[in-house]
């Protein structure tokens, strides 16, 4: 997903002892009857491991900052809380449905948001949704042009630009102008003048603003899935306010509005953030968000996960961000004891996957050689990360590149091995056929954390019969480095990168979300496709898919790019993973305890309450 992939969240060693189980699963107050009438007041307290990467939604591309904006900043549509438990029926459908948020509706042909052939889509704006400024001011259709027009400037751009340059009339001459002109020799300097200037002067064809209050978008061509993208949090309002600052600094970050029901009131970067209640917030124009607590406090410390757990049960703490999680190793002892305020939630994703950098030229170019990738295909044992995931109640094994329950997937394993163990032998016949009778070495890039060690540590134990020596390459910056393409084709690089991918939204229609970021050419800084894999095969397929007029016709495409990329061995699959989440007796939602959103693969801050008569 993104340079840094908004999902990031350490796997968890699963070898703890039983005396930490023990600890960690002690009877507890279920908080699940708690659901009924919600109580306003009180601070919510959130811990996280680093906080939000970004404040500004044009930069924004992980959970962590997703959970912040959902106070601060709103869409045109969403996707609602719901609290889905499996990941198929009523409720997990609900979930993983776009509805209006800001608009007055969702587009579509029936209503006629939707015309010109599905060309033309039409969002209208709720009247009494205000900007927190002074005085309050309606929102309007030119503040999210301005958000489109501040995609590709040159200072902090957009993460995920080809879902807009793919659909939108104009977009990508817009962004290729842009670039250009700050790109030029001689070229002016980007300051926050010099970029407002740039972009007030220029149009994007495809986006107008019959009056106030509405927004037309126009599409290249029809695009089933354009609800979707414009669900992303990306796509928010942006007041003229903005302007003085470029996008995602410092300076803005200390200057952020609101058009939610929180404003934040205070940061102090990489330390703490705090919500507190936006006054011009009217609740009869917010579906979605409430205000029932005073304030959200977000600080980092959480040292470990088993840190985080005990505050959590402590009630120091009340959530934690999307960036930390329940330990692996407390999962079994906490649901043995029936602690309700533990939820696993669904999911389907690659979490995590193996991505060969098919750009290094370690070891003779080893990882350009597909006997290599295949070797390394065979010598995994998918089986022993399940183990470290947290077992099968949290993960489930995938042999595909596109995960189970997304466009496009159909059961396969063209790789398979004896109850998913790896097979050794296979490995190092591959090995030497492609050219490495007395073996290899490989360097495996990763971010730091015990989880990703212990994994790195699995796979390094998993090869080694096969004659293939892994190198630990642990990296702080992991989600900046994996990703700088200028770095990655030198001597010294990484060959193998432990990493991950969530799709951007789920359903029956996410082709583009899990195959196109990670599978389509791109060898730009920032790609998803992290090892640089180029097929004109699949980028044939890819689209043809996003001109596909049916569902069935584009899953057929997908499942052609899922069984290339494969036979490509492009990638390793490794497991699909659901989410654990624990809240302290405190919280409570409309259906009990913590609750879920797909969009935020957390908790939704602004639909929980506190307990009565609490700070």
């Amino acid at each position: 997903m993104t340079p840094g992939p908004r999902h990031a969240v350490a796997l968890a060693a699963a070898s703890a002892a039983v005396a930490v189980l023990a600890a960690c699963s002690g009877s507890a107050t279920s908080n699940t009857s708690s659901a009924g009438k919600p109580v306003s007041g009180g601070t919510l307290r959130v811990i996280a491991a680093s906080g939000p990467d970004e404040l500004d939604p044009v930069a924004a591309y992980n959970y962590t900052s997703y959970g912040l904006e959902r106070g601060y900043a709103r869409q045109l549509v969403s996707y609602p809380t719901t609290s889905p438990t499996v990941s198929s029926g009523t409720a997990w459908t609900k979930g993983t449905t776009v509805v209006a948020d800001m608009a007055t509706q969702v587009p579509s042909a029936s209503n006629g948001g939707i015309t010109n052939n599905g060309l033309t889509y039409t969002y209208h704006i709720r009247q009494g949704v205000d900007w927190n400024s002074t005085p309050p001011r309606q929102v309007a259709a030119a503040d999210f042009i301005r958000e489109f027009k501040a995609f590709c400037n040159p200072s902090s751009p957009n993460p995920a630009p080809g879902y807009f340059t793919s659909t939108i009339k104009g977009f990508a001459s817009y962004c290729d102008g842009e670039e250009g002109h700050f790109g030029a020799k001689n070229a002016p300097k980007a300051t926050a003048a010099s970029v407002a200037a740039w972009q007030d002067g220029h149009t994007i064809s495809g986006l107008s603003a019959p009056n106030s209050l509405t927004l037309q978008v126009t599409l290249i061509q029809p695009a089933s899935d354009f609800n979707n993208i414009m669900a992303l949090p990306f796509v928010s309002a942006r007041p003229a306010e903005y302007d003085k600052y470029l996008p995602n600094s410092a300076g803005l970050n200390q200057h952020m509005m609101s058009d939610g029901p929180y404003q934040l009131s205070a940061v102090s970067p990489g330390k703490s953030w705090t919500l507190t209640h936006n006054p011009v917030w009217k609740q009869s124009t917010d579906p979605l968000r409430h205000q029932y607590v005073k304030e959200i406090d977000e600080t980092t410390g959480g040292s470990s996960q088993q840190t985080v757990l005990t505050d959590l049960q402590g009630g120091s703490q009340d959530l934690a961000a999307a960036d930390t999680g329940v330990p692996n190793q407390s999962i079994a002892g906490l649901q043995s004891s029936h602690d309700k305020r533990l939820q696993i939630f669904p999911s389907t994703n690659d979490y995590p996957y193996l991505a060969f950098n098919l750009r290094s030229p370690n070891a003779g170019h080893a990882m350009d050689k597909l006997g290599v990738r295949q070797a390394i295909e065979y010598g995994v044992n998918k089986s022993e990360v399940v183990k470290i995931g947290g077992g099968p109640a949290l993960n489930v094994i995938t042999n595909t590149a596109i995960p189970p329950g997304n466009a496009g997937y159909q059961p396969s394993s063209l790789y398979k091995t004896p109850g998913n163990q790896g097979e050794p032998s296979k490995c190092k016949s591959l090995l030497a056929s492609a050219g490495y009778p007395s073996g290899v070495t490989l360097n495996v890039l990763y971010a730091t954390g015990s989880g990703n060690t212990t994994l790195f540590q699995a796979l390094q134990g998993n090869l080694k019969p096969c004659g293939i020596k892994l190198v630990s390459k642990p990296d702080a910056n992991f989600f900046t480095d994996v990703s700088n393409t200028g770095q990655t084709n030198q001597p010294g690089t990484f060959d193998i990168a432990i990493t991950d991918w969530f799709p951007d939204w789920f359903g029956s229609d996410n082709g583009r979300t899990t195959v196109q970021p990670l599978f389509e050419t791109n060898c730009s800084v920032g790609t998803v496709n992290v090892g640089c894999y180029s097929s004109p095969a699949v980028d044939s397929m890819i689209k043809r898919a996003l001109a596909a007029t049916s569902t069935q016709e584009a899953d057929m495409l997908w499942h052609q790019v899922d069984t290339t990329v494969m036979q490509d061995a492009a990638i390793v699959p490794l497991t699909s993973s659901k989410t654990a989440l624990y809240a302290s007796s405190r919280v409570h939602s409309a259906t009990g305890g913590v609750n879920f959103n797909t969009l935020l693969q957390n908790s939704d801050y602004t639909t929980i309450w506190l307990s009565p008569n609490t700070p």
